[in-house]
């Protein structure tokens, strides 16, 4: 065997990828009509599905109520989960603190670091409490080592850190290459299928903040984990983009300190409490998964000294603000052409939902007025609803949630889509210019109020 960097047949360079080489098969059968062969096999016995005993699966709790959310309500056995999430936001401290949890409650646990020696991943444990000094550490990159350790201890829960890092003796290729991490993914996950053994993956994520590796390797595993936030914020979102034991879209709120994560509980409360109430600022009632959560939209419109002016967004899509600057030019009346316009969701949020499109429309309306959208008390408007290209304002799911937590909070009356049933505390609106003269209007009351 020769290495080769060159195609023969396409005459691409880089394009060849390694993998072991399969069992030998036993002969095919001719078959008849297409002269196609087919392998020969013993036939299956399929059965209906009401015949099939499904048994209950106990999970296995974490002892962190925004890790088991997201999870679906605990670590289910045999399963692969995949975390993944830039360098140095906090996912090593998030498996720590769950491995620690579990030991304590008497299961046994692994963490294989492949990055770290085991004296570096004890310094980095020893802030997380004394439990976390009883989980077992493997520090061992090969795969072979690492599936005889895991059928050896027969723990409950093993953390891989990373997958990128494991490497077969079976191939030749570097760690993290698209051979050597598939190989990797498929016997960790037949292991753990066999054994019933959890084993939490930590991905790595290239630069444009998707995860590292063969898009085989997010087919593989059960569930797939996003940690996202800002390294110089201490806000940190875990996010389930794909969850076969619980529902996607889940998002549980941390903030990292110096003794680990913390867990945000009412995460509304806090992004409440900073909102500004200042020109360009509404609270948006988001749902996050099931739980609704509010969220502060700021915007900022400026002249521009561009030829072509900038669309700066943090927090939502480019894409999504365009379309909504469209909206707002052609059925608003807002020309913004020449204009900058950035648009942030505080707090390094990410919000995927057509529900934000009103708010960013608020904001971005108040921004380029130079007045601020608040209410009779001196709070900011909260609304929600998905703006259409004919210039309407449709219905998002979950009005009822979204309305009753702004409400919580002394934020109604919310301005939202009409549709579905009455809501005490929603302001309807049809279109986004009725939206834009209900938020104004509502504004300029509230601040002839507090004059008076």
């Amino acid at each position: 065997m020769a290495w080769t960097g060159q195609c023969p047949d396409c005459r691409e360079w880089n394009t060849l990828v390694e993998q072991a080489a399969p069992r030998a098969a036993r002969k095919a059968a001719p078959a008849k009509g297409n002269g196609r062969s087919l392998p020969p096999g013993e036939p299956g016995r399929p059965v209906r599905l009401r015949e099939v005993r499904a048994a209950s699966v106990e999970r296995l709790s974490t002892g962190i109520g925004e890790l088991d959310r997201v999870l679906g309500g605990g670590v289910v056995p045999g399963s692969l989960v995949l975390l993944g999430g830039s360098p140095g936001i906090g996912k090593s401290t998030l498996t720590g603190m769950a491995l620690a949890n579990l030991q304590a409650d008497g299961n046994r646990t692994l963490y294989v670091s492949a990055e770290e020696s085991a004296a570096q991943v004890r310094m980095r444990a020893e802030r997380l409490g004394e439990a976390a000094l009883d989980v077992s550490v493997l520090a061992e990159s090969s795969l072979e080592t690492v599936l005889g350790t895991i059928d050896s201890e027969r723990p409950a829960v093993c953390v891989i850190d990373s997958i990128q890092t494991m490497h077969s003796s079976d191939l030749s290729g570097a760690p993290g290459s698209v051979g050597q991490v598939r190989e990797a993914a498929n016997a960790l996950a037949e292991l753990a299928k066999r054994l019933d053994v959890a084993v939490i993956l930590v991905g790595h994520v290239t630069k444009e903040g998707s995860l590292a590796g063969p898009r085989v390797l997010e087919h593989l595993v059960d569930c797939v984990l996003r940690f996202e936030g800002e390294r110089e914020r201490t806000w940190r979102t875990l996010r389930a983009v794909k969850n076969r034991f619980g529902a996607t879209s889940e998002v549980g709120v941390f903030e990292m300190r110096s003794g680990g994560l913390t867990e945000v509980l009412d995460p509304s409360a806090r992004f409440v409490e900073e909102a500004t109430g200042a020109q360009g600022s509404v609270v948006l009632a988001s749902m996050e998964g099931t739980r609704p959560v509010l969220v502060e939209v700021q915007a900022l419109v400026s002249p521009s000294e561009l030829e072509v002016p900038r669309r700066v967004v943090n927090g939502i899509d480019r894409n999504r603000l365009s379309m909504i600057l469209a909206v707002l030019a052609r059925h608003a009346r807002l020309g913004l052409g020449s204009a900058d316009v950035f648009v942030n969701v505080v707090g390094g949020v990410r919000v995927d939902e057509p529900g934000a499109d009103l708010a960013v429309a608020l904001a971005v309306v108040s921004a380029q007025r130079g007045e601020p959208l608040v209410g009779a008390d001196g709070r900011p408007v909260a609304c929600f609803g998905e703006l259409g290209l004919t210039g309407d304002l449709r219905y998002v799911a979950h009005a009822d949630r979204r309305v009753a937590e702004a409400s919580k909070f002394g934020l109604a009356p919310v301005i939202g889509p009409r549709g579905g049933e009455r809501l005490s505390g929603l302001s309807p609106c049809a279109t986004a210019r009725q939206a834009l003269k209900v938020a104004f209007s509502g504004s300029r009351a509230g601040r002839d109020a507090e004059a008076a």
